[in-house]
């Protein structure tokens, strides 16, 4: 789709898959793709060069999930990066993995480290950092977090920059099985950007309660994203 390959996965399936990578000690990143991104990356090509790179790509959109459908190769459901990061917290704990939280501001990254050691334990958080940093410090980041021991690292960064962050520098965190983006994960796990009634979720409105939340903020990347996915999943269609 979108000449992205997108993976036939649950969220079930997904956390499966990614545990038996972690228990051989394999590498994986994982990325996903929702209506903004696939705009993204039909005008940005080292985006769309690092998303397909990844070793499993969910849709995070439902917007995503319906074309699939209308091209009669349906994807089974929707795999929300956010749900997805608890359950892989879930599993760390039960498996005694570990996990590194890099992005969003300081004071969002250690509350959201805080509610995890609360949540589970402490023996869970590796380490953390924030997302507010230079080109020329990220090698060093990427050293660091290598060294820090952790199974998992989510990474709380905007597109494209944290798929080109976790491409780029995959080689230097060669001790991490499972590379993964969250985007603004981290600040609604803390409540500062509140998430959407599951049936806004379920028929694809999360944009809309996003951008009631944030309109300055949000209104281009919404209505005007919004019509250039419409454009580009009606080319999509069309190549049928």
């Amino acid at each position: 789709m979108f000449n992205t390959p997108v993976d036939c996965l649950t969220l079930d399936e997904t956390v499966e898959r990614i545990n038996h990578a972690i228990r051989e000690g394999r590498q994986v990143i994982h990325t996903c793709i929702n209506a903004n991104k696939v705009v993204l990356m039909e005008k940005d090509g080292e985006l769309h060069k690092n998303v397909i790179e990844a070793d499993i790509i969910n849709a995070d959109g439902q917007a995503v999930v319906w074309v699939s459908r209308l091209l009669k190769t349906p994807l089974p459901e929707r795999v929300p990066g956010i749900d997805l990061m608890e359950q892989l917290l879930d599993l760390a704990h039960q498996k005694g993995y570990t996990t590194y939280f890099l992005g969003a501001t300081q004071d969002v990254v250690e509350k959201v480290v805080e509610f995890y050691s609360k949540r589970h334990s402490e023996k869970i958080i590796a380490g953390f950092r924030n997302g507010y940093f230079t080109p020329e410090e990220q090698s060093q980041i990427a050293i660091e977090i290598n060294n820090s021991g952790c199974s998992i690292l989510f990474v709380a960064i905007p597109s494209p920059k944290k798929e080109n962050f976790i491409n780029q520098y995959r080689n230097l965190m060669s001790n991490v099985n499972l590379l993964m983006g969250v985007g603004g994960s981290f600040d609604v796990i803390t409540g500062k950007v509140k998430r959407a009634p599951k049936w806004m979720q379920d028929n694809g409105l999360e944009w809309l309660f996003r951008l009631l939340q944030e309109p300055r903020k949000m209104w281009k990347r919404y209505l005007i994203g919004n019509i250039k996915y419409i454009r580009l999943a009606i080319r999509e269609l069309t190549k049928k």
